[in-house]
C-alpha cells in the first residue's frame, strides 16, 4: 500500500517515474539474501553484504545533486528587510485555509500508520503527501513548496512518532527505531514495556506522557522565536553555503557507521541525483521503493512461507484483503476516474 504512493509523485512522466521506482527496488535486493543467505549483486565487494541503507542514498539524491543543480543554475534569492518581519514569517490566513485540512488528515493518517509496527514515519510521510497531492485545492502547485504540501507530510511525520510509542509502551512491541532504542532504555531501568507499566511503574509512565506535551510547547515558542534566525541563511554566499553542507553531508555520513563506503555511496548517488535533475526524473520514488522494497519481499515470502505458497490467503483474510483494495484503490482510482470522466462526456456529445 506505501508504494503505491508512487502514482503521486509521478510529476510530468509516470513513465520515469516508474523508471525511479524500478532502481530503487533493484537497489534495494543488493546484498546477502535475508531469507537464505544467498549473494545478490555484491561482486565480491565486502561493505555491500549488509546492503546499501537508505540514508546515504537520500543524502546524495536530495543534498548533493541540489547542491549541484543550484550552483549549475547560479540562482540567487534577494531579501528584502520587509521579508524577515516576524509577523510575515507566520502564516497567514490563506496559508491556515489551505494547510489545516492536510494537517487533520495527515495527523490521523500518521498516527495510525505509526501504530502498525515497523511501518514508521517514513511511510507515514509519503502516504500523507500522496493524499494531500490528490485531494488538494491547488494540486499543480505541489512541488513548488506551497504551505499545504509541506504542512501534509510533517503533521504526519509528527502523528506516527508519537503512535509507535502505543504498542511499545502497551504491548512491548517497538514501533520504529527510536521506540527500539527507549525500549532498551526502560529494560535497563528494570522497567519492562508493556500491560503493567502503567501498573507498576505509574508516575514514570505519565510523566513520559506529560513531557510530550511539554516538548511540543518548548518546540514551538523555539522554532517560532529562531525563524528570523534561521532566515539569514539565506543571505550567505552560494559558494560558502554549498561547502558547509557537502562537509555535513560527508562527515554525518562518514560518522553513521565510521566508513568511507558510505561516503562513497553518498557521491556516487548524489551524481545520480544529479542526472536525475538534468532528464526531469522524480528522486522520490526511488527513495520510497529503497525504503519499502526490502520489507515488502521479506514479508512476502515470509507470508508465503507460512501458507505454503498458496496466494490465495492474502486475499481470504479480512485485513489483507482490506489493505490490498485500498492499494488498488490508490494505484488505479485516478486512472479510472479520468476514464469514467471521458466516457460521460463522450455520451453526453452524443446525446
Amino acid at each position: 500500500m506505501g508504494l503505491t504512493a508512487i502514482a503521486g509523485m509521478t510529476g510530468k512522466s509516470v513513465t520515469k517515474a516508474f523508471m525511479s521506482c524500478m532502481l530503487g527496488l533493484f537497489v534495494g535486493t543488493i546484498g546477502l539474501d535475508a531469507v537464505n543467505g544467498t549473494q545478490r549483486f555484491v561482486f565480491g565487494i565486502t561493505p555491500l553484504y549488509s546492503g546499501i541503507d537508505f540514508i546515504p542514498v537520500a543524502m546524495g539524491l536530495f543534498g548533493i545533486a541540489e547542491m549541484i543543480a543550484v550552483r549549475d543554475e547560479d540562482n540567487k534569492i534577494q531579501l528584502k528587510r520587509g521579508d524577515i518581519r516576524f509577523r510575515k514569517l507566520l502564516p497567514s490566513r490563506e496559508d491556515w485555509h489551505f494547510s489545516l485540512p492536510h494537517i487533520f488528515r495527515g495527523s490521523i493518517l500518521g498516527f495510525f500508520v505509526g501504530i502498525l509496527p515497523g511501518a514508521g514515519a517514513t511511510i507515514a510521510t509519503f502516504l500523507s503527501y500522496d493524499l494531500a497531492r490528490r485531494t488538494g485545492k491547488r494540486k499543480e502547485k505541489f512541488g513548488t513548496g506551497i504551505p499545504e504540501g509541506i504542512a501534509a507530510p510533517e503533521s504526519s511525520n509528527n502523528a506516527a512518532c508519537i503512535g509507535a510509542m502505543i504498542p511499545m509502551l502497551t504491548l512491548g512491541v517497538p514501533g520504529s527505531g527510536a521506540t527500539a532504542v527507549m525500549m532498551g532504555a526502560l529494560l535497563m531501568f528494570e522497567m519492562t514495556p508493556g500491560p503493567f507499566l502503567f501498573q507498576k511503574n505509574a508516575e514514570f509512565a505519565w510523566n513520559l506522557c506529560a513531557s510530550l506535551y511539554v516538548a511540543n510547547v518548548i518546540m514551538l515558542i523555539l522554532v517560532i522565536f529562531a525563524l528570523p534566525l534561521f532566515i539569514q541563511i539565506i543571505k550567505v554566499k552560494g559558494g560558502i553555503l554549498n561547502a558547509v553542507v557537502m562537509g555535513f553531508i560527508l562527515v554525518g555520513a562518514y560518522a553513521m557507521n565510521n566508513s568511507l563506503f558510505d561516503v562513497g555511496i553518498v557521491i556516487v548517488f548524489g551524481g545520480i541525483g544529479y542526472l536525475f535533475k538534468k532528464l526531469e526524473i522524480p528522486a522520490a520514488p526511488m527513495i520510497l521503493a529503497l525504503v519499502l522494497g526490502n520489507n515488502l519481499e521479506i514479508t512476502f515470502r515470509q507470508g508465503m512461507t507460512l501458507v505454503h505458497g498458496s496466494v490465495l490467503a492474502f486475499i481470504s483474510r479480512p485485513l489483507t484483503a482490506a489493505i490490498l483494495l485500498i492499494a488498488l484503490g490508490l494505484a488505479f482510482g485516478k486512472p479510472i476516474g479520468n476514464l469514467i470522466k471521458k466516457l460521460m462526456v463522450r455520451n453526453q456529445a452524443a446525446a
